[in-house]
């Protein structure tokens, strides 16, 4: 059940209705014509920005469009008035009876309230996380987790089939890195004293790693070169370093369907056939680069490398793919990992990155482009710096990683519930500050607590309900007389829960799952606000024993609202509770 979507379609048959009466010229696009909420609820139910859209291809005035599609919606019975309002904005007040069947109809839905169709047989990759395998998550993977989890939830619910997945970072110097740092710690486990040049990584959580190494091996690299150490090191502390990893995602509620090895495009033919797909397309030749804008390095040096025409797929300059020297630049392996995921037959691709690959953006998204012809799109996600407050200042807290504070850390601090959901109260590009006192305090000032605390009043409610003696399973609930709902307050939550399809379909096409968090913050106000009424007014609470009839209703909206609520904290992958 989408209101907003039935509606719209009886907008577009309105304005096919007028364009064969000869009020409207033929073959306007009506893709842009939307129905949506109006900014202020006391102008109506819904608008339509039809007339504004159609004015100038039409070669019309707005309002005489907006006057006209008035006229023609106020022949449905389910509109109860059309109204123009300013230049051409057409407001819409629909039948009470609409917004009362929302409520039995969630109920019957059950979970499945609110999915959508609209990605259906559209497969979508959504990668995100991809931290290198040299330690810990950190809290700014924390919030690229959060959001590629929760986006990958809500493409789910709309329909798409997602496959989520980690690109683990594993073909690259940081590794050797790792390995020498692990080696550092073998030695310490053998009584040695060791130091952590700069450049390594000294963080406690390789103790264990070193120790583990010692168990496997024994004193068999002591002393001993990298040559005989480094390779099988590296692989060791990889592996360690994943398990860590995969831990930390548990810890936080997020899956992988697949762990993509960088590491696994070396040495097997599939870097060199990527840049064949480009070869093939004549975008790939020798040349030398123009220096960097601004003032010229000290060490540049023009140098004939193998380059990729990006700039005729979107970006500012050519970008090199093989250096002078025969080897690979970074962007190659990153090229062909695209190009695995183009040919495993996905139709779109997301990528969730860290505000510092910002530069990256065109050019990954230019090889797509050139890779599949144009046909698969890649939206690339940048989310901003996390700060850490407490007490209004920042907060440092330990910090056994070494360098950084832990997505553990943060877990350990508030629960996984509340981080996820605060991680989305912001918008991915925005930077998010996370207030450990407000992450805690048990009052609408934190989100989280806000809504959960709303399921659980509803649970309360209803069991309340059922020690009166009402019949308060969903079978019951949703055959009850919901025409009693018409208190304006009542009125206005469903109105609310009837925009969690649109809302649903919204963020899914924005790619924006914080929609879904602010959405859920105002049907907890809504429904909050509502009980705040009961408590002062008695007729207006939800479980009156002297009307019977009245009380079912509400149960059944409030019962409603808590399919709703749940549902949005499923897409975010947070806990609806039924007691607080």
């Amino acid at each position: 059940m989408n209101l907003f979507a039935e509606i719209r379609t009886a907008v577009i048959a309105a304005l096919n209705a007028m364009v064969a009466a000869g009020r409207l010229p033929e073959g306007l696009d009506l893709g842009n014509v939307a129905v949506e909420p109006p900014r202020d609820p006391a102008h109506g139910d819904m608008a339509t920005n039809a007339a504004m859209v159609l004015a100038r291809p039409a070669r019309m005035k707005p309002r005489d469009i907006a006057e006209a599609l008035a006229g023609a919606l106020a022949e449905d019975p389910r509109i109860a008035e059309a109204t123009v309002a300013g230049p051409g904005f057409l407001n819409l007040r629909l039948q009470p009876a609409l917004w009362q069947a929302v409520a039995p109809a969630a109920i019957r839905a059950g979970a499945d309230f609110g999915r959508s169709d609209m990605g259906t047989g559209v497969k979508v990759n959504v990668e995100y996380v991809s931290a290198n395998p040299t330690g810990p998550l950190h809290v700014g993977h924390t919030r690229g987790a959060v959001f590629g989890d929760a986006l990958a939830g809500l493409l789910d619910f709309a329909g798409y089939d997602v496959t989520r997945e980690y690109y683990i970072n594993d073909g690259g110097g940081q590794v050797d890195t790792l390995a020498r740092s692990v080696y550092l710690r073998y030695l310490e486990a053998h009584g040695h004293e060791v130091e952590f040049p700069d450049g390594t990584y000294p963080g406690d959580y390789l103790v264990p790693v070193g120790a583990a190494l010692k168990a496997k091996v024994g004193d068999a690299y002591l002393d001993r070169g990298e040559d005989v150490w480094l390779a099988e090191i590296r692989e060791f502390a990889t592996d360690a370093m994943m398990e860590l990893i995969r831990a930390d995602l548990a810890a936080l509620g997020v899956r992988m369907d697949v762990f993509f090895s960088e590491k696994s495009l070396y040495g097997t033919g599939r870097i060199e056939a990527a840049l064949k797909a480009l070869e093939d397309r004549g975008l790939l030749y020798v040349g030398v680069l123009e220096p960097p804008k601004g003032k010229l390095p000290d060490d540049w040096e023009a140098r004939e490398q193998t380059l990729f025409r990006s700039t005729e797929h979107g970006d500012d300059t050519d970008r090199p793919v093989r250096k002078s020297d025969g080897s690979w630049t970074y962007f190659a392996p990153d090229i062909a990992y695209h190009y695995d995921k183009v040919t495993r037959g996905f139709d779109q691709l997301i990528d969730v990155f860290g505000a510092d690959h910002g530069g990256y953006v065109k050019r990954m998204k230019a090889a797509v482009s050139a890779l599949s012809d144009g046909r698969v799109p890649l939206d690339i996600k940048l989310t901003q710096l996390v700060r850490l407050m407490k007490g209004g200042q920042e907060f440092k807290m330990s910090k056994r990683a070494g360098t950084f504070v832990t997505l553990r850390d943060v877990i350990d601090q508030v629960g996984p519930d509340v981080t996820r959901f605060v991680m989305l109260t912001r918008k991915n590009d925005a930077t998010l500050d996370f207030d450990f006192d407000k992450a805690t305090e048990q009052s609408r000032d934190n989100p989280v607590f806000y809504v959960q605390y709303a399921h659980a009043r509803v649970c309360s409610a209803l069991r309340r309900a059922a020690e009166a003696g009402f019949a308060t399973d969903d079978a019951a609930l949703a055959d009850a007389p919901v025409r009693d709902l018409a208190d304006p307050d009542e009125l206005a939550l469903l109105k609310k829960l009837g925009e969690w399809p649109r809302q649903v379909e919204g963020a899914a096409q924005a790619h924006e799952p914080h929609r879904i968090a602010f959405y859920l913050y105002d049907l907890a106000s809504a429904y909050h606000a509502l009980q705040h009424r009961g408590k002062l007014d008695p007729d207006l609470r939800f479980v009156r024993a002297d009307v019977p009839e009245v009380t079912r209703a509400r149960l059944a909206m409030i019962r409603a609202t808590a399919v709703v609520i749940a549902a949005g904290l499923g897409i975010l992958g947070v806990t609806p509770v039924e007691d607080m």
